[in-house]
């Protein structure tokens, strides 16, 4: 079993990603995880808010719809840091990770992948 650090793929270079979108219709892809069932991507997402209020993330994990949303209900204010989103955890198959906000363009979303290959 082999750990590469890899960047999300939805990233340029490593960059921050906005989130634009206010509804799962216009939510921004964040990472599609390694394709088939055989390797692993354990991702690690944080947030900053960038506004001056409290802001509304959800996080569509592996597919959209409430099943498979993370809500965070308080993405603290500008000033406070990173924020951890996402410890961790695994995906494949070619599963997405997707982003959208209360507000948007106020929340930026960077991490990394731990690629796990057999």
């Amino acid at each position: 079993m082999a750990y590469t650090k890899k960047l999300l793929s939805g990233s340029t270079n490593g960059k921050n990603m906005q989130v634009t979108g206010i509804n799962t219709g216009a939510s921004i892809l964040i990472h599609t995880a390694v394709a088939g069932t055989t390797d692993l991507d354990e991702i690690w997402l944080y947030a900053t808010n960038t506004s001056a209020a409290e802001n509304l993330l959800s996080i569509e994990f592996g597919a959209a719809g409430s099943d498979s949303n993370f809500v965070y209900l308080t993405v603290p204010v500008q000033g406070t840091g990173l924020s951890l989103l996402i410890p961790g955890l695994l995906l494949q198959n070619g599963m997405v990770v997707k982003a959208y906000a209360a507000t948007a363009n106020t929340i930026n979303i960077n991490g990394f992948v731990n690629r796990i290959t057999a």
